[in-house]
């Protein structure tokens, strides 16, 4: 665990306008979303200097279907005619960032590296550390000239239900939803089961970052995840409810230099097959 680890995946804004600065390409991009309990929009009048928007919710994931969950990972067609629009390329470092505690900048930071993307980091705190640190921002977004970039799938640790078991046998199986949700309970007839996959350890992705949206200590995280086994030694995989807040711990886990899996259809794809155990209650078994 080091500082670097950080650096590469969650620098601060200091260090991300030095990167801006130091004179290699960088491309800053604005996950823009509209937040589904409160209605609230992203903050759109805005932005980092140069940062181009993209949708959280569109850009970033497929429509929902019972197989593939409620955020699918989007198709590489759609997803390469959004990059060559932000003008990426692969020598870029990416720099993406949102208004949500880093929730839709980290499912951005999965999916672009899964299709491809060598180097991408999460700005930590997002716009609101941003603007604390006194930095500028920006009315109107960049404008960058299209690429032709090429991206590719499969490029970063993912599973599916058949080995969330073994996960949970061999290694470590981190539930990244928030506990109520893991614990589960009665449901309306008709309505998907509530509870978790048999094994999982509840690990709420929320705890990854302070009140204000930026990440917890290096310490803290280390301390976190090692106490349910995720220090490295073992195979870590990660789920959620659709793919967002697993996303978060993946990134979370990256900065203290663990790496992880990340199954993408999650709860929402698990409970699509009635014969897939579901354990109900705050014990993993």
């Amino acid at each position: 665990m080091t500082d670097t680890h950080r650096q590469r995946v969650l620098p601060t804004p200091l260090e991300a306008d030095a990167l801006m600065k130091s004179g290699r390409p960088v491309r800053v991009i604005a996950v823009q979303s509209i937040n589904h309990y409160t209605g609230r929009p992203s903050v759109r009048d805005r932005r980092v200097p140069g940062a181009v928007d993209a949708e959280a919710y569109t850009d970033f994931q497929s429509p929902p279907s019972p197989e593939a969950g409620q955020r699918p990972l989007p198709r590489i067609e759609t997803l390469q005619a959004a990059a060559r629009r932000w003008g990426l390329t692969h020598d870029h470092t990416v720099i993406v960032y949102d208004d949500d505690r880093s929730l839709t900048a980290a499912r951005a930071w999965w999916v672009l590296r899964w299709a491809g993307l060598k180097d991408v980091r999460v700005l930590d705190g997002g716009l609101w550390a941003w603007e604390k640190a006194g930095l500028p921002t920006a009315s109107e977004p960049g404008r960058p000239a299209p690429s032709d970039i090429v991206l590719t799938p499969g490029n970063v640790p993912e599973f599916g239900p058949d080995e969330a078991a073994r996960f949970a046998e061999a290694g470590v199986l981190l539930d990244a939803r928030i506990r109520t949700n893991y614990i589960g309970g009665p449901v309306p007839a008709g309505q998907p089961p509530r509870g978790h996959i048999p094994g999982a350890l509840s690990a709420p992705a929320p705890d990854n970052v302070t009140d204000y949206g930026t990440f917890i200590d290096a310490f803290a995280l280390g301390e976190l995840y090692g106490s349910l086994g995720a220090d490295g030694s073992r195979p870590v995989g990660v789920y959620c409810g659709a793919g967002m807040s697993a996303a978060h711990t993946v990134l979370a886990l990256a900065s203290i230099g663990v790496e992880a899996a990340m199954y993408p259809g999650s709860w929402s794809a698990w409970v699509h097959d009635p014969g897939r155990p579901v354990v109900v209650g705050a014990k993993p078994r």
